[in-house]
């Protein structure tokens, strides 16, 4: 099966498991997918994740959510750029999520990085996700 926007279908599938107050999930694996879950990891939003291929080529992300009195760590995740419509933007334009308690994820030339490395490096991007 093909799916046609795989970063919203691992930001869908995290939604999902901490509705259900999930301690795990598993997604697809890719580079791309690594790297935003390396961004959320760093970040302290999930507890950790583990690369696993049950067939050879066709590796396994095992994500570990994080919960803080039961509470899950994130409250609010969605897709920014999508598909049909992508949204760039210059480092000194990158908004401020709920005045710097969420993250957004940025994807830049230099690789895959919350907000605040975006800015701290002055370079601009694709806007991947936010995160609350």
């Amino acid at each position: 099966m093909t799916i046609a926007d795989p970063i919203s279908d691992m930001i869908t599938r995290i939604r999902n498991a901490q509705m259900r107050f999930s301690k795990k999930v598993k997604i697809p694996g890719s580079k791309m997918r690594e790297r935003i879950l390396d961004v959320l990891k760093k970040e302290g939003f999930i507890s950790d994740y583990k690369i696993l291929s049950d067939e050879p080529n066709k590796p396994i992300l095992h994500v570990d959510l994080k919960y803080s009195n039961g509470i899950p760590v994130i409250r609010e995740i969605s897709r920014i750029s999508k598909p049909g419509r992508r949204v760039y933007v210059k480092a000194d334009t990158i908004p401020r999520i709920q005045n710097g308690l969420g993250i957004s994820i940025v994807s830049t030339s230099k690789g895959i990085m919350s907000d605040n490395e975006a800015r701290t490096q002055k370079i601009g991007g694709e806007i991947i996700c936010k995160v609350l």
